[in-house]
């Protein structure tokens, strides 16, 4: 009976089901500690039976990526800026769920959601917006920098930074010969940051609203529009 009940689970396995079994693996516990053994222990099948739905690991990363496309937004029948704001917030919110992410969303082979997204942003910057071929370039280009980058430190970094920031004054008293004395800025830092807090998300917005307001300027000076 036991045979009988993991050969109907082989039958059942699919494509959709390892890529989804290897990204909530992924989440819990990082790309790196991802095995295909793990995974098949995960889904109840033997390790084998998973090559029969992707090639190799590289080939399954490929596939999560795809998974973690699909959940960003990318909204239509909305104003350009509106549409970029929206896109890179849900792309942050997206890189949070799932930080194994971070660093690999533009590399491996695009999957369909991976595609459906890079030509909707560029429809946006291109259709929508109007600008020029390679001021859209430049506009993605610069977008993806920001959200990457901003997702990177995000990830890298402290989750409380007031506590951090404060942790680390204290060894710098303890370690330098002169204590704090010679930072007054940071000094500061400590000070107004335990008073005001420090928050990930309206960090993330200020930047993204100063990169649209900038991408707008560039777009009124555009040499040429395209309709």
């Amino acid at each position: 009976m036991q045979d009988t009940a993991a050969a109907a689970g082989r039958e059942r396995l699919n494509r959709a089901k390892v890529l989804h079994a290897a990204v909530e693996l992924a989440d819990e516990g990082g790309f790196e500690a991802l095995t295909m053994r793990r995974l098949a222990a995960r889904l109840g099948v033997v390790p084998m039976a998973l090559y029969k739905h992707v090639a190799d690991k590289r080939e399954l990363l490929d596939g999560m990526v795809d998974l973690v496309f699909a959940e960003v937004e990318a909204p239509v029948d909305v104003d350009w800026h509106t549409a970029m704001r929206t896109r890179a917030t849900s792309m942050r919110q997206a890189l949070l769920r799932h930080p194994w992410a971070v660093g690999r969303m533009e590399t491996g082979t695009p999957g369909p959601a991976n595609l459906h997204h890079h030509n909707a942003v560029m429809r946006c910057l291109r259709h929508d917006a109007g600008f020029p071929f390679r001021m859209a370039v430049h506009a993605y280009n610069l977008m993806d920098a920001y959200i990457y980058g901003f997702a990177l430190q995000e990830k890298t970094l402290a989750g409380d930074i007031p506590a951090e920031a404060a942790r680390r004054r204290e060894a710098v008293v303890e370690q330098q010969p002169s204590g704090i004395d010679d930072y007054p800025y940071l000094a500061e830092v400590v000070t107004e940051l335990a008073k005001t807090g420090f928050d990930f998300a309206d960090e993330f917005e200020f930047g993204l609203g100063l990169i649209l307001d900038g991408l707008s300027r560039m777009r009124q000076h555009a040499p040429t529009r395209t309709s």
